[in-house]
């Protein structure tokens, strides 16, 4: 569980700390910062794409030696994103950082599962998001304060020594699960990413102001698309399995975490541009600031396994999505003159539902599926997860982008379009509430379904 945990600590500090630093990067690479977006897209994007092979990889090769490689492409990663030049230097830097990232968390998963099984599952996985969640609380303020009073390089290369502690505790502790050996389905791993970048690449050329080029991409995306979702339901060892989808709470839980992470997953961003290039706040200050979202996050955890087994899925998931669309509009009531307090007890209440959502989404989609198939689930729903994540960065940059128009020297054009992008994201859980009432009433945690017939 602590190699685990680790590994979570990671990529959640190499996801925090990179934030408060956007605009200190953008200044050194002499890019606007709203540049800084590919940046970040480029590297959970290269998550989502991979994160489907990770199943394949860990029956075939055994998580230890997976896990392994995976630490080792990571740091070696965060190494080359220390030392890059420019921007195109740092985008290939990230890419290769996702290379090695794409496998933590789905792998980690995979192994919680198999060690404990469904029924101690949530409560394994609330345990090690515990230390996991240190990323957050250390890594808004120490990307802050490195950025301001040292270089925002150290930034990537503290992963350095965590990668070191990681690799160590790996040959110490990590259980080398197999799984049946089967053929690697190459075409279907080229459709899912093709549609996967070429999607995202519409997006990002819609934001530069390419429309038709964003069109193109768009409509290649969607057929690539479809040509998987064809190839999937006749390949005999699919790369992500679509049968999966014919269990209700696993679909439910998919579908869900989809428009809630295209609402939420950018709000870092722009939190951070607001408030240092809107507001005039330091990257201290703006990591200190961030640090009360991480703290609420950490105290929900011991609380989640109790509200769910009360409460039942169902109930606390429609409920608190809902309570999120709320906030995320609260949110988009600030402005310069916001006290700094004030934006603390936002993000505190914000880190509570957040923290509740999240694990309760991860959760869900596996308290059906039997043992048998939590490594193609892992690696389906973290895909799902990184991709929805990368959207949401893109359409919170596209949103920013279009309220700035072309303002992008004045700090009160930020305030605006910040607060105008967060009101039309906090849309979009409220899509999320419609799919979570789709549960059965009060569903709470039970016995493995062995069959997605029975369970459908």
């Amino acid at each position: 569980m602590w190699l685990v945990a680790a590994a979570f600590f990671m990529q959640t500090l190499d996801s925090t700390i990179v934030n408060t630093a956007v605009p200190s990067i953008a200044h050194a690479l002499n890019v606007r910062p709203i540049d800084l977006k590919t940046a970040l897209t480029s590297y959970v994007l290269t998550l989502a794409i991979c994160i489907p092979a990770s199943a394949w990889l860990s029956d075939r090769f055994g998580t230890k030696r997976v896990f392994a490689a995976s630490i080792v492409v990571f740091t070696l990663g965060s190494l080359a994103c220390g030392l890059a030049q420019n921007l195109t230097e740092l985008i290939a830097s990230r890419v290769l950082q996702g290379l090695g990232g794409a496998l933590l968390m789905p792998v980690g998963r995979y192994v919680l599962v198999r060690a404990f099984g469904p029924k101690d599952f949530v409560a394994a996985m609330s345990t090690v998001g515990i230390p996991g969640l240190l990323g957050p609380v250390v890594g808004p303020l120490l990307g802050g304060a490195l950025s301001q009073y040292a270089s925002w390089r150290w930034i990537f290369l503290v992963n350095v020594p965590v990668g070191v502690l990681g690799l160590w505790l790996n040959t110490r502790e990590m259980p080398d699960f197999h799984g049946p050996r089967r053929a690697f389905d190459a075409l279907g791993f080229a459709l899912f990413a093709i549609a996967s970048g070429l999607l995202l690449v519409a997006a990002e050329m819609a934001g530069n102001g390419s429309y038709a080029g964003a069109i193109g991409c768009a409509i290649g995306g969607i057929v690539a698309a479809f040509g998987y979702q064809r190839h999937g339901t006749r390949a005999e060892h699919p790369i992500a399995d679509l049968t999966l989808f014919h269990v209700r709470s696993f679909w439910i839980a998919v579908g869900g975490s989809l428009f809630t992470r295209l609402g939420t997953s950018g709000l870092s961003f722009v939190l951070v541009l607001f408030l240092q290039i809107g507001c005039g706040w330091s990257p201290t200050a703006a990591g200190l600031i961030l640090v009360p979202q991480a703290l609420a996050m950490m105290l929900m955890k011991l609380l989640i396994d109790r509200l769910l087994k009360r409460h039942g899925y169902r109930r606390v998931l429609w409920v608190n999505t809902a309570l999120i669309g709320v906030l995320l509009a609260v949110l988009a009531l600030m402005n310069s003159a916001t006290p700094a307090w004030v934006v603390a007890v936002l993000m505190f209440a914000y880190g509570f539902v957040m923290s509740l959502q999240y694990t309760s989404m991860n959760t869900l989609a596996f308290v059906d599926l039997s043992p048998e198939r939590a490594a193609q689930a892992s690696s389906l729903t973290s895909a799902v997860q990184y991709l929805s994540m990368s959207f949401g960065i893109a359409l919170a940059s596209l949103l920013m982008t279009a309220f700035l128009n072309d303002h992008h020297h004045d700090p009160a054009a930020y305030v605006g379009a910040f607060r105008r992008s967060v009101l039309c994201l906090a849309a979009l859980p409220f899509v999320a509430v419609y799919v979570f009432t789709r549960l059965r009433h009060d569903r709470a945690l039970r016995q493995p379904v062995e069959t997605p017939e029975t369970a459908a």
